[in-house]
């Protein structure tokens, strides 16, 4: 999240528009821009990459594609129709503000990766621009998730020849935030900085402004409990994955920030207990987490699980990148059956390994001091 979850019980979603517009809209989307390939249907990933002996699926990941941008949006459609062929891809949210970029992306990548693994983030339960479709972000995620079905996208927990795929629901709360903030600085307030507040609606009860949405959607991964437990008895290796923050390690210290505010918005207690319920509370070898939101690439172990996210990010980031850009998406992190030992070279991460955290160091860094001594001038 820079300031600029499975199916929701029925109950809770108002009825005022009827569920097979939304189909109808998806299928002209579909039929417009993709020609082809093997959307819809469900695939079986095929046990060897080029014909001679059995090898694992390739898994790779990637967040944070924000289509809305033209450009972001080619590098989609540039991506092989023939590499990706039998491999699995995992999408940790943030896809697209409007339904319509939303149903292409996804059906793009369909039909290219032979899975494709789903959770969404805030910027794609953004209602500003089509208000009159969706009447709040409970229904719009209720679209998505039909779309994700009548695409062959996946939502739920899955077993990909012994690997488990899991993903996990997730949204920010206020409180995640335990370190010291920064003060006397113009540092704006956060239902000014981060647009989810305007951009996102909700049903009475549940509120940006507490932990209600946090719980919320973390309930919604209850109903997979026993998918879960079976993925645990028979996988030898699981990811799980998320677009929220599970700890706030993962992201650098507020002195570091633009805006220091930023740990209020990107992370959730409720993720990490439920990661570690699922990868055991001291972590294990094979253990990982990939999840997105915050923009930064990273890779690092904490506490014995391995948290991974590898953003594409709006275009003015993207040639910021430690590893060179969008050049090295989507990221590989699984091959011939299992993961790579060497953690990758990510600016924070790395930083991180050499440095140790000072959270209550509210001196800003120099490139951050600039900034606001600027605006107080």
């Amino acid at each position: 999240m820079v300031p600029d979850i499975l199916p929701i019980p029925v109950g809770l979603l108002p009825q005022c528009m009827p569920r097979g517009h939304h189909i109808s809209v998806l299928r002209e989307y579909v039929r417009r821009d993709v020609r082809g390939g093997c959307n819809g249907r469900q695939q079986q990933i095929s046990s060897s990459h080029d014909g001679g002996g059995a090898l694992s699926p390739r898994l790779f990941i990637i967040s944070d594609l924000h289509t809305d941008y033209k450009e972001n949006m080619t590098w989609v459609k540039s991506l092989s129709k023939v590499r990706f062929r039998q491999d699995a891809l995992l999408v940790a949210g943030d896809i697209a503000e409007s339904f319509k970029c939303f149903v292409s992306t996804m059906a793009l990548l369909k039909d290219r990766f032979c899975s494709v693994f789903f959770v969404p983030g805030n910027h794609d339960l953004w209602c500003r621009r089509e208000g009159e479709n969706w009447f709040n972000s409970l229904e719009k995620l209720h679209a998505l998730l039909d779309a994700c079905k009548t695409l062959g996208v996946e939502t739920g927990p899955r077993n990909v020849q012994g690997l488990g795929i899991i993903p996990l629901f997730s949204w920010y709360h206020k409180s995640f935030d335990r370190e010291k903030d920064i003060s006397g600085f113009p540092i704006p307030a956060l239902d000014v900085a981060c647009k989810d507040y305007h951009a996102c609606t909700w049903p009475q009860g549940l509120s940006n402004g507490d932990i209600s949405l946090a719980q919320y959607f973390d309930s919604m991964n209850e109903k997979n409990h026993d998918l879960v437990e079976e993925i645990q008895r028979i996988c030898h290796t699981v990811v799980t994955f998320s677009h929220f923050v599970p700890r706030q390690e993962l992201c650098p210290e507020k002195r570091m920030l633009f805006y220091p505010e930023l740990p209020k918005i990107i992370g959730s207690d409720p993720l990490e207990a439920r990661i570690r319920s699922i990868h055991g509370e001291g972590g294990n070898p094979s253990a990982c987490h990939v999840f997105g939101h915050t923009h930064f690439c990273w890779d690092s172990t904490i506490a014995g699980i391995r948290y991974i996210q590898a953003p594409l990010a709006y275009p003015r980031e993207q040639k910021r990148r430690m590893n060179g850009g969008e050049d090295w998406l989507p990221f590989c992190i699984y091959r011939d059956g299992e993961f790579s030992d060497r953690l990758s070279p990510c600016y924070w991460s790395d930083y991180y390994a050499q440095n140790r955290r000072e959270p209550d160091n509210t001196q800003l860094a120099p490139w951050v001091a600039r900034r606001y001594y600027r605006k107080k001038s």
